[in-house]
């Protein structure tokens, strides 16, 4: 049966209903009456005032209905916080569950609850899932540190959870060390350390080592943070370089550009223009294919291209066709792609430069891309 039944306009004296339903034994009650509960919640009416009894159905083994209650004290612990600690054993509780997903469920939900007066209490469990066998509560409780660091960035320092994080670099499993990358560079942006290396230094080669195993938004945490490495030695960069290279053939866009942001970072480093020139030729085809991606991909592909243009025109020299506006391109793309055709534009290219631009400046119905393509042209005699 649809949930849309959930949602319908609440009757009078319904919330007497609700409590009744709330106490019942009958747990596939139970359930229902917290579904409608979250419902109500969802459309904005205002039941707080069923915090205690709905606190009443979290012991349960139901892990669907625990959802469900966890769901609804997030939302009110800010506005309800003491009564928010009544709940609390049952957090602690749950964090030594025997099964892995109530215990990461108890700690993500108490990460979310912003409340001062429970992060003491939070101090204990989190702690332990730090260290728990399963890597599903460990790459939770990762998460969760970054949260209790921005409500009390004392207590993480003092309670050494920092320690324990750069600790889950090393982790055998990707999925634990994406989310203690991305703790960490959340950490370390927050604290004024330029990046995670300041708190984890040497963990370089354990984050290559996780690259190729890691899901897709772990390999953007990873190598967003790779893309930070300082180091003064060639060899290294290029080594880099080589690990980090089969990445931009990944179908994700963003995996694609935080590849593309590391090759280029090292490359400052190689001064063999063999290699630099064996590289640059790499970079070409992944960035030419994103503009065959959805036009707010190309937005973004176009505005990082054009900061790679500006350092290394060369690498899409011979690429400046590829720039030329389609008929069904939004406005936005079509004026980032001029902008991208007159950093290319060279000797060589100019003639079929000006020629695309004379067309749009003659068939345009849009005025403000007409004028853009008539200062593009002024540009292009500047240059």
């Amino acid at each position: 049966m649809s949930d849309a039944k959930y949602f319908q306009t609440t009757k009078r004296g319904e919330i007497h209903e609700l409590k009744e339903e709330l106490h019942t034994n009958d747990k596939a009650k139970q359930k229902e009456a917290v579904k409608k509960v979250i419902a109500a919640m969802t459309v904005g009416k205002d039941v707080s005032m069923l915090f205690p009894d709905v606190c009443n159905c979290m012991q349960t083994p139901n892990i669907e209905l625990k959802k469900l209650v966890y769901l609804y004290l997030i939302n009110y612990a800010k506005s309800q916080p003491d009564l928010a600690i009544m709940a609390v054993n049952t957090f602690v509780k749950d964090a030594s569950d025997g099964n892995p997903l109530i215990r990461a469920l108890a700690v993500r939900t108490m990460g979310c609850i912003r409340v001062q007066q429970i992060t003491e209490y939070l101090t204990s469990p989190l702690l332990k899932c730090l260290r728990d066998e399963d890597p599903y509560v460990r790459k939770t409780a990762a998460i969760c540190v970054v949260k209790l660091y921005d409500i009390n960035p004392e207590l993480v320092q003092e309670q050494g959870f920092l320690e324990l994080v750069v600790g889950l670099v090393s982790d055998q499993n990707p999925s634990v060390v994406a989310n203690a990358v991305a703790c960490l560079s959340e950490i370390a942006e927050a604290s004024g350390h330029q990046n995670i290396f300041g708190l984890a230094p040497g963990s370089l080669p354990k984050l290559l080592a996780a690259l190729n195993e890691c899901s897709e938004w772990g390999q953007v945490h990873i190598l967003d943070a790779i893309s930070l490495f300082h180091t003064d030695d060639a060899k290294i960069a290029e080594s880099t370089i080589e690990r980090v290279v089969p990445r931009l053939q990944h179908s994700n866009a963003a995996v694609v550009l935080s590849a593309a942001k590391v090759v280029l970072n090292n490359l400052l480093l190689i001064t063999d223009p063999e290699t630099i020139k064996l590289y640059t030729k790499k970079l070409a085809p992944p960035l030419v294919t994103l503009l065959s991606a959805e036009p707010e991909i190309q937005y973004v592909a176009l505005r990082n291209i054009q900061l790679i243009t500006q350092n290394r025109p060369m690498i899409l020299a011979n690429d400046i066709k590829v720039f030329f506006c389609r008929y069904n391109d939004p406005t936005y793309v079509k004026v980032e792609k001029v902008d991208v055709m007159i950093m290319l534009a060279s000797e060589r290219n100019v003639e079929q430069v000006l020629m695309e631009l004379k067309e749009y400046a003659y068939a345009e119905v849009d005025v403000d891309f007409v004028r853009k393509a008539v200062r593009a042209i002024g540009r292009c005699a500047l240059k």
